[in-house]
């Protein structure tokens, strides 16, 4: 018989068609071994996904923003991501941002219908503003989802870098929408037309790829080092106090003067105290180096410990 719907993630999969007869062992096991093909899928985006942090990186430095738009589970996934970044890599939260369809209700209550309007997709991106220095990544699991196309298509000509993730080929009138396309094509789902699963799956190892690539070329780690984390919690207290006394080889009242001293940002405290400036020099330094802590301290941070 011929498939009812083209898109890879509305097919039935063949692996799972008697799973409602499986026990719970055999259940976690047909989900496994579907989620097993996941890195895969995303795998094969490497080049795309590269170029893409690259676009974040030079918006970023030009002073633009990253939107993440999406409807459904790819527009939480967004929502996630962009909350994530201010306590992760310090940075202000219109920095990076998500935009969901149905507004922030549709973050703990479904709002389904809200997808299927592009033009409230082209005003989301109005009412931000979006423009050339920014970049617009439109998260659709199926390809086709009219919200996303409508923000795609207006980011565009408001000349704003555009990128597409999706896990089942879109229709050439979005790719056209486009700079990027990145195509982890995950297959049919366990459960027909559940894109929380698997392209649940790959679309956040793609966002965490994107977001903390383009931040680790802005200088927000020193090795794989947090060190432009945000003290929001004790949590976070204790982390960056941690960094000091490995990467500087103090105690921990030191440790928590030094950041007093450089206004609470670990990354100003670790250059105040390996070049012995002050709290003002360190910032202009790391701000003619980029952000970047290697170009100004010329060593590695010590190794991990050996387990």
């Amino acid at each position: 018989m011929p498939q009812l719907d083209s898109r890879l993630t509305e097919r039935r999969n063949p692996r799972t068609a008697s799973i409602d007869l499986a026990s719970p062992l055999e259940i976690v096991d047909l989900i496994q071994a579907e989620d097993r093909t996941v890195p895969d899928a995303v795998a094969s985006q490497r080049e795309p996904i590269a170029r893409t942090i690259e676009l974040v990186e030079d918006s970023f430095r030009a002073g633009g923003r990253l939107f993440y738009v999406g409807a459904g589970t790819s527009g939480r996934l967004g929502v996630l991501d962009a909350s994530e970044c201010p306590p992760t890599f310090g940075t202000d939260p219109e920095m990076v941002q998500g935009i969901i369809a149905g507004g922030l209700d549709a973050l703990v209550r479904s709002q389904e219908g809200a997808e299927d309007v592009a033009a409230d997709g082209a005003a989301a991106v109005d009412a931000r503003n979006a423009g050339p220095n920014d970049v617009v990544i439109g998260i659709a699991a199926s390809g086709t989802t009219p919200y996303v196309r409508g923000a795609l298509e207006r980011a565009k000509k408001r000349g704003a870098h555009t990128v597409i993730v999706a896990c089942s080929p879109p229709p050439a009138s979005v790719i056209e929408q486009v700079d990027i396309a990145i195509l982890p094509f995950t297959g049919p789902e366990v459960v027909t037309g559940s894109t929380r699963l698997k392209a649940g799956t790959a679309t956040k190892l793609v966002l965490n790829t994107i977001t903390t690539g383009a931040m680790i070329r802005l200088g927000k780690t020193y090795g794989n080092l947090m060190v432009d984390l945000r003290a929001m919690s004790q949590k976070l207290v204790d982390r960056g106090e941690r960094i000091m006394i490995e990467v500087c080889g103090v105690t921990r009242d030191e440790a928590r003067a030094l950041i007093a001293a450089a206004g609470g940002s670990v990354k100003t405290a670790i250059v105040m105290q390996q070049l012995g400036l002050t709290k003002d020099d360190a910032e202009r330094q790391l701000g003619e180096a980029g952000g970047v802590i290697r170009r100004l301290v010329r060593r590695s941070p010590p190794p991990p410990p050996v387990e």
